[in-house]
């Protein structure tokens, strides 16, 4: 019998490397989710997101409904489906929701908390893509919530002049959650690149809304093609299920391209910059 067996039973094996990892990380991920919702910001910012969803989808369906009550009936725009009316909220609604992804890394370095975290966590890429997770889960979460808001307050300011079939809605309330959640880990990564709230916005809103536009202003169709690859632009694609000039999935996959590289960016600068 072997002197590491007692009574018959063999000891418990190691964990191998992967496990230990596996177990790294998710206590990573918890460490990240406790301090996202142990901020006053976080709450402040999700209420942020309700009032600013409810309000934009109140002013959009009444804009819809109040088109089909003018003099000219060629004018009517028709019946409108609530879930339009929530994916065109989302223009103003998505830069609240884009505080908590950018937040959850450059509060930790206006404040010098960073320090602490890599600390309890050396592994500069794993603290990132902890956060990128529960960023990722929180936004999608919440655009779920806010979509539903946006859809409540729609359907009844339409009255007869809206649609809400449930698969469609339902889809595009999804819809909606998948473009802030991505959405929200692009700020992050930025976030952590640039390590600065005010300078992430400010880039944010660049590539989000205003390049876009500078871009598609002269109606010029090679502009009108490189428009169509920002973020802002390819996730409205995405959510609307257009099928011009791409179709939607190809949006998608160009919104997860833009996150992406922004979580590469963010990790390369966290690693080679001292906290």
């Amino acid at each position: 019998m072997s002197t590491n067996t007692v009574a018959g039973v063999r000891p418990a094996a190691e964990p191998t490397a992967s496990q230990g990892a596996a177990a790294a990380f998710r206590g990573a991920v918890a460490a990240e989710w406790t301090k996202l919702f142990s901020v006053p910001s976080t709450w402040w910012t999700m209420l942020a997101g309700l009032v600013v969803m409810a309000a934009s989808a109140l002013q959009l369906a009444i804009y819809a409904a109040n088109d089909n009550t003018n003099d000219d009936p060629l004018d009517d725009r028709g019946i409108v489906t609530v879930g339009s009316v929530v994916i065109d909220s989302v223009e103003l609604t998505q830069y609240a929701v884009l505080a908590l992804g950018l937040l959850a890394i450059t509060a930790e370095f206006t404040s010098g908390t960073i320090r602490t975290t890599l600390q309890c966590t050396p592994a500069r890429g794993r603290v990132l893509l902890a956060k990128a997770v529960v960023a990722g889960a929180v936004t999608f979460a919440l655009g779920l919530l806010l979509g539903g808001v946006g859809a409540l307050v729609a359907r009844p300011t339409l009255g007869g002049w809206g649609s809400a079939p449930a698969a469609g809605t339902i889809g595009d309330i999804v819809a909606v959650a998948t473009y802030l959640a991505l959405v929200g880990v692009l700020a992050l990564g930025l976030g952590a690149a640039l390590r600065s709230a005010v300078l992430t916005i400010t880039v944010l809103f660049a590539i989000l809304m205003i390049v876009p536009l500078s871009l598609m202003e002269p109606d010029i169709a090679v502009l009108n093609r490189i428009a169509d690859v920002f973020p802002g632009v390819a996730g409205g694609h995405f959510m609307a299920g257009d099928t011009e000039p791409y179709p939607g999935a190809v949006g998608l996959l160009l919104l997860a391209g833009w996150a992406g590289a922004a979580l590469l960016l963010g990790r390369a600068a966290l690693r080679r910059r001292d906290a």
